[in-house]
């Protein structure tokens, strides 16, 4: 129902199917790319089995389990969508902002949409504990808390740099469950060798991927993917059926779809439910000048891992080993972009932005006083283009916007201080 400008679903309307996007692209999505003979063995290992088939599914719906759905109501969704009408007022323009509201789950963002997921069918695979990587703490937080709703223990590498900057979402991790490690880290082979440079000591979710990976072969676990592949962003699909049917059930269709990109699962859960039939909207994803792969990427084969432990993947990408500088957007310190994402942009249905931290900083104060909500700094680069947006209303007449506001900054408050420390 709609109540001012806040749109719900109710929970008997929430979806009870994801999303696979494979089917509808406008071509077929270039293979993994085994360069050892062991990478998709590996792979066959660590992953759930269940998720593992839906990496490679041809289906374009699959099922949610009933017990899977009752998980999702316990955390949240169905999420509100809500009209951000006094940050519309900011630009002096015709637009409509309506943010699907993502930090409204226990987790605080987008990611226990496939955590939970995850973590279900690792149960169901019979092991007592699932890795994965971590950059900002978001998806370590959502893995920490699925984990512990399906009775298994979590053990989480969070990227250095990110360890130190983040100790609340730490907390939380651990809070929930969670045994936490600064990576890298001289619990794994991959970490005991990344250490031994100093330039590489703060990290990296390359990093971070490879220790989780190694750790889950070794130890008879499963690993937890938190970004990037089919499977994680088809279980984040769920975000975007909602939001499409909470605008058709109020007769609203967006001119633009935009939201941050980190690996890509955020954005293509939203705007994937709405590519094959909305084709008059515009799809634009922002990421991090700092780690700049939406702008400057190459579109090639690369290994989405540093330690090379996992096949090689087509998709835009700065270099497996790029080492980002410790930025405040933690969860966009990886080198890749999702290859289903990847395609599309090839295909020029989506477009890219990179924003330095400084801007997004700026619009991250500016929609805290207007809305009286935190962005995430993650989630705060995709606010820029709003303005974007804006002066081509001024000229061309009303545009709606909807963007994923993945996730809360309320554990961000330490980066958002140092920045008013640095410049006072």
């Amino acid at each position: 129902m709609t109540m001012s400008n806040r749109i719900d679903l109710v929970q008997d309307d929430m979806p009870d199917f994801w999303y696979n996007i494979l089917p509808d692209l406008p071509e077929p999505l270039p293979p993994p790319r085994d360069i050892t003979g062991k990478s998709i063995e590996v792979l066959k290992k660590v992953m759930p089995t269940e998720v593992l088939r839906h990496e490679f599914s041809s289906e374009s719906k699959i099922k949610i389990p009933e017990d899977l759905r009752d998980l999702y109501f316990q955390v949240g969704r169905p999420t509100p969508i809500i009209r951000a009408k006094r940050f519309e007022r900011l630009f002096n323009s015709p637009i409509e902002i309506y943010m699907k509201m993502e930090g409204y789950t226990f987790s605080g963002s987008h990611k226990i949409n496939s955590a939970l997921v995850q973590a279900y069918y690792s149960k169901i695979d019979g092991v007592s504990f699932v890795t994965t990587e971590t950059g900002a703490g978001q998806w370590g937080i959502a893995v920490a808390l699925a984990s512990t709703l399906n009775g298994l223990k979590s053990k989480i590498f969070m990227v250095s740099a990110s360890y130190r900057q983040k100790l609340y979402r730490v907390t939380m991790m651990r809070m929930l469950g969670g045994e936490v490690h600064s990576s890298p880290s001289n619990l794994t082979k991959v970490g005991i060798e990344m250490l031994k440079d100093e330039k590489k000591r703060d990290g990296s979710l390359g990093i971070a991927i490879s220790e989780a990976v190694e750790y889950a072969l070794e130890n008879n676990g499963k690993y937890n993917v938190g970004s990037v592949v089919n499977a994680d962003i088809l279980y984040k699909t769920i975000a975007g059926l909602e939001a499409r049917k909470q605008l058709e059930n109020n007769g609203i269709e967006p001119d633009y779809i935009i939201g941050v990109v980190g690996g890509g699962s955020n954005y293509s859960g939203l705007a994937f439910p709405f590519y094959k039939d909305y084709k008059n909207t515009k799809y634009i994803a922002a990421g991090s000048l700092e780690v700049p792969k939406m702008t400057r990427g190459e579109y090639r084969y690369d290994y989405p891992d540093t330690g090379m432990i996992l096949p090689q993947l087509m998709m835009y990408t700065i270099g497996y080993d790029f080492i980002p500088p410790p930025i405040y957007s933690g969860g966009l310190r990886y080198h890749g972009v999702a290859p289903t994402l990847s395609l599309l942009m090839k295909k020029g249905i989506v477009s890219s932005r990179d924003y330095d931290q400084e801007t997004i900083f700026r619009y991250a104060e500016l929609y805290s006083r207007t809305e009286g909500y935190i962005p995430a700094p993650e989630t705060s680069h995709a606010l820029p283009i709003i303005k974007e947006i804006a002066e081509e209303a001024k000229k061309d007449g009303k545009k709606r916007i909807l963007m994923s506001f993945s996730g809360h900054g309320l554990l961000d408050l330490g980066s958002y201080a140092t920045m008013y420390n640095s410049s006072s």
